[in-house]
């Protein structure tokens, strides 16, 4: 991760990016050691919904990467749900030693393909990897739920530091990837704009029905014209 000055920076994006999953996987404390290397044993459930920002430098642009952490418990969902709009990441935490919460999975997914794009960009990721003796939960059923469901996977422990950083800075740069190729389609559709324009080719955006009838009745005159006489 790294820093630019304001002369270096050449372009600037911020995205948003959800954390979502079932009460006290830990959520929260993968936030706080990402953001500010912090870790908090005794964090109580999260109440409503706090964000905050972190800055990556990928490929010489600052991403800003706003991180949305969205309280678990089912009494809070109602209020929530209004957050998930606008997210193009999620990261998707379930603990590796409680097994509902890795069932819960299903039901998030839904959730958050119900009030987001589909085409969030989200990994999967098997919290609280430290608690080996305590695990319910596979490395193996992971990575399979996570093929199946074309999500990216990762275990992580916010309290040893293991592959946080590494897994909210898979879902960043894949949403940069991803923007990158659009605004390079993008670029290459106007570039085929200006050729046509620069060799004299017209576009025809309506009308084009109403002329191709024109022309094939004025043929039909003329055939008419040619057998009456």
């Amino acid at each position: 991760m790294a820093f630019n000055n304001e002369e270096e920076k050449t372009e600037d994006y911020l995205f948003k990016i959800v954390l979502i999953g079932d009460s006290a996987v830990g959520k929260s404390n993968l936030l706080a050691r990402f953001a500010r290397d912090e870790f908090y044993p005794n964090s109580k459930s999260t109440i409503g919904v706090e964000f905050q920002t972190q800055k990556i430098d990928i490929n010489g642009k600052e991403i800003k990467a706003q991180i949305w952490d969205t309280a678990g418990q089912e009494r809070f969902r109602a209020v929530t749900s209004a957050y998930y709009r606008g997210a193009v990441g999620a990261l998707l935490v379930y603990d590796i030693s409680r097994r509902q919460t890795f069932d819960s999975i299903g039901r998030w997914l839904n959730e958050l393909h119900t009030h987001s794009d589909m085409n969030v960009v989200t990994i999967l990721v098997g919290n609280k990897s430290d608690l080996k003796d305590s695990r319910e939960v596979a490395t193996a059923e992971g990575k399979a739920l996570a093929e199946a469901q074309g999500l990216f996977f990762m275990e992580t422990s916010a309290l040893d530091s293991s592959n946080v950083a590494a897994a909210f800075e898979t879902v960043v740069k894949e949403i940069y990837n991803i923007l990158s190729r659009k605004v390079m389609m993008s670029q290459e559709l106007n570039k085929e704009d200006v050729a046509r324009m620069e060799n004299g080719k017209t576009v025809v955006l309506q009308g084009e029905g109403e002329g191709e009838g024109e022309g094939e009745a004025a043929a039909a005159d003329a055939e008419a014209a040619k057998g009456c006489c």
